[in-house]
């Protein structure tokens, strides 16, 4: 009993269960907003959809296995921990990879397939690599968080309209706060594992200005959504803006801390609280009314 259990626990630490299971969980906000409520479909796309984020997680956990020992934010992962070898995580990869990919194939559309596979090729082709050569792959890599929705939407029956462009670019745009964020609060690690960091180029003070300002923009990205359409009740309206008010608020902590204060993990925490509210809201106004 107790190796299974330890074999569970490697495993949800080499798919980053609970990043997958929030990437499923933006799927099914763009797929309750389609098809205006639950069906048996939503639920094998979720399945596929989780499938492929555990997948490419494994698969990058096996791309950055060198880069993982040198930070101790990751140095206690399956691979450089010595838990799993590389190879294993590779097989494992592609064991979740090819399923997740059949299950939209087969349980939605051609639209939702092609996208799971391009965010597969983009997170892991384009996006991994890339965070070894410049301090922006995060803006690019930011594409990846716009279309989990967006495979939703297209498997709720939804059209390539305003409506879609303006809930991806919403989750585009908090996807850089939330990597930026990450990145303040473990820079040293960054920069020991040999990895581009924003406070090489730009001083801390000056990064921190930058993340408030994408933060900003997420609270704005937010309130534009019902101007094409989408949640414009009152509840909505309101709720947008006490998020929004709430997640600024909160987010302001990073402009007038103290020299010895690090808030950088506080609101890392309070961005994603955000997003996760946010789809709350949206996902609640189209089921109960």
């Amino acid at each position: 009993m107790r190796d299974l259990r330890d074999w569970l626990s490697l495993l949800m630490d080499l798919i980053r269960f609970r990043l997958s299971i929030f990437v499923a969980l933006s799927a099914a906000t763009g797929f309750i907003l389609a098809h205006q409520g639950i069906s048996l479909k939503m639920f094998l796309m979720l399945a596929g959809v989780f499938l492929l984020a555990s997948g490419a997680s494994a698969l990058n956990q096996y791309q950055e296995g060198r880069e993982d020992r040198k930070m101790e934010r990751t140095k206690g992962r399956p691979i450089p921990s010595g838990r799993l070898s590389p190879s294993s995580a590779l097989k494992i990869s592609l064991l979740l990879i090819m399923p997740g990919l059949f299950i939209l194939y087969a349980g939605t559309n051609g639209k939702a397939l092609f996208l799971g596979l391009f965010a597969v090729l983009w997170y892991n082709g384009i996006y991994t690599p890339l965070k070894k050569k410049t301090v922006f792959a995060a803006i690019p890599g930011a594409l990846v968080g716009a279309i989990p929705p967006a495979i939703g939407w297209f498997s709720g029956g939804g059209f390539p309209d305003a409506q879609i462009w303006a809930v991806s670019f919403f989750f585009f745009i908090w996807q850089i706060p939330h990597f930026w964020l990450l990145l303040l609060d473990y820079r040293k690690d960054y920069e020991n594992a040999g990895l581009p960091c924003l406070t090489q180029v730009w001083g801390l003070n000056q990064v921190e200005r930058i993340s408030f300002v994408w933060i900003f923009a997420t609270a704005v990205a937010g309130l534009l959504i019902p101007l094409f359409g989408i949640g414009n009740s009152r509840a909505i309206l309101g709720g947008l803006m006490i998020l929004g008010t709430w997640l600024i608020w909160k987010a302001s902590k990073i402009l007038f801390r103290r020299s010895q204060e690090s808030p950088f993990r506080s609101t890392f925490r309070t961005v994603n609280i955000y997003i996760l509210a946010v789809m709350v809201l949206f996902g609640l106004d189209h089921l109960l009314y």
